[in-house]
C-alpha cells in the first residue's frame, strides 16, 4: 500500500545521526544523503526525512508525506483525479515523471482535507 514515509526536520544533520542510530539496530544502513533529504532504502520500504521545501519550518506535518504505491501511471492520474473531486487540493506539479538518482518515477500530489501531503507514485520501468 505504501511507497515511502517521510516526515519533515529542522535539523537534516541530527536527524541523519539520530535516524542512522535508530535505524541500525534494525539492520538499516545509513542514510543516502540528498540535497536536503536522507533515504532509507529496504526490500520493505522506503523512510526518508526532508527539510520542509516551502522554507516553513517542520512540524509534525510540515516536511512530511505518506506516499501511497500504484500500479501504472493511469492509476496515479486515477488517485489523483479522485482526491481532488473529494476535496483534495492539487499541490507541487502537476501529475507526471519526476527523475533524480537513476530513477524514473510517476507522481503525483495532494492535501486531504485536513491539509496532510499524500502522494500517488509508480517507478517506472528503467
Amino acid at each position: 500500500m505504501f511507497s515511502h514515509i517521510m516526515v519533515g526536520t529542522n535539523d537534516l544533520d541530527k536527524a541523519k545521526a539520530f535516524y542512522d542510530t535508530l535505524l541500525g539496530t534494525l539492520e538499516v544502513r545509513p542514510a543516502r544523503v540528498d540535497g536536503h533529504r536522507i533515504f532509507y532504502i529496504t526490500k520493505t520500504g522506503v523512510f526518508s526525512v526532508s527539510k520542509p521545501i516551502n522554507g516553513e519550518p517542520a512540524t509534525c506535518a510540515n516536511g512530511g508525506t505518506i506516499g501511497f504505491a500504484a500500479n501504472s501511471p493511469e492509476q496515479v492520474d486515477k488517485w489523483h483525479a479522485a482526491g481532488v473531486a473529494a476535496g483534495g487540493t492539487p499541490i507541487e506539479n502537476p501529475p507526471g515523471i519526476r527523475e533524480g538518482a537513476g530513477n524514473k518515477l510517476y507522481l503525483a500530489y495532494l492535501r486531504d482535507l485536513d491539509g496532510n501531503k499524500i502522494c500517488a507514485m509508480h517507478r517506472m520501468p528503467a
